[in-house]
């Protein structure tokens, strides 16, 4: 008998959500040690939303390493959030982190008016990315409480953040959302998530129509495949969480310094000024239309 392929990583699971990185084996890759940076964000000002670990720390890192101050926001991951500001800061920008949630139009205003003043009256790009996600393989039994809370994060969340920095934002501002490739292959165990990522789609399709006629604001998207974050400790089981990444066609999770650069194709005008409405897909190697 063959003997097993390895695993990527080692059966783990954490019972909380959101995750923490800290507690992951191994780390992931998301401090963009690797990075060239090119000045292509020089004076920017940026804010992330689930800035704390994973996708999001790697974009905070990389925006910080092209010349941009960052805003992070964090659900109550103080110590990943701590870590991903020590990090900007050592690239020699300025970095605040702001803990609360999303899914509260009231906090989404605040701490908007937090960043704005933190970074000077102005904020050139939001990345929204704080997410959630919940396994229930019998759609008969998902709980009514669990659909309204991944939306609330995923998608509603998403709304209220733009709404309220474009109070803030300048003619040429960028904003960039993150999708899923469940947005365009669905999923079985997590039909709530998918949808929500779903939305994600139409909502960087639409509000890149009606915001670029009107103040010359791009907004894209990019949508990642099995990418090793905290999310997926936090949602899957142990044996899942190791086999993460295996059905990709390159047969293994991405790492967030993989997917970042995409964040940083997008809010670069240098790099990206003909995109508009667009999602990118960082997936291994997954082939989606639509």
């Amino acid at each position: 008998m063959p003997d097993q392929k390895p695993t990527p990583q080692p059966p783990q699971k954490q019972d909380r959500q959101p995750g923490i990185e800290a507690e992951m084996t191994p780390q992931p890759r998301d401090r963009m040690e690797g990075w060239k940076p090119a000045g292509k964000l020089t004076g920017k000002r940026a804010v992330v939303t689930g800035g704390d670990s994973g996708i999001g720390r790697a974009v905070a890192i990389g925006f910080a390493k092209e010349g941009a101050d960052v805003v992070i926001l964090y659900k109550d991951e103080q110590q990943d959030a701590e870590e991903t500001k020590r990090h900007v800061e050592a690239a020699g920008r300025k970095c605040l982190a702001i803990a609360g949630d999303v899914g509260d139009a009231g906090f989404c205003r605040q701490a908007v008016e937090k960043a704005a003043q933190f970074l000077g009256g102005r904020i050139d790009i939001l990345v929204n990315n704080a997410a959630e996600q919940h396994i229930c393989k019998d759609f008969a039994e998902i709980p009514e409480a669990q659909v309204e809370r991944t939306f609330r994060t995923n998608i509603l969340g998403y709304f209220w953040m733009a709404k309220y920095v474009l109070k803030h934002m300048p003619e040429g501002g960028t904003i960039i959302n993150t999708t899923s490739v469940t947005a365009y292959k669905g999923s079985g165990g997590l039909i709530d998530y998918a949808s929500t990522k779903g939305a994600i789609v139409a909502f960087t399709r639409s509000l890149s129509q009606n915001l670029f006629e009107q103040r010359k604001i791009r907004v894209n998207a990019v949508a990642p495949g099995p990418i090793w974050t905290p999310l997926i400790p936090a949602s899957f089981d142990e044996q899942s969480t190791a086999r993460h990444g295996e059905s990709a066609p390159m047969e293994r999770p991405g790492q967030p310094d993989e997917v970042a650069p995409s964040y940083i194709f997008l809010a670069a005008a240098s790099d990206s000024s003909y995109m508009n409405g667009q999602v990118l897909h960082p997936n291994g190697g997954t082939v989606v239309n639509g």
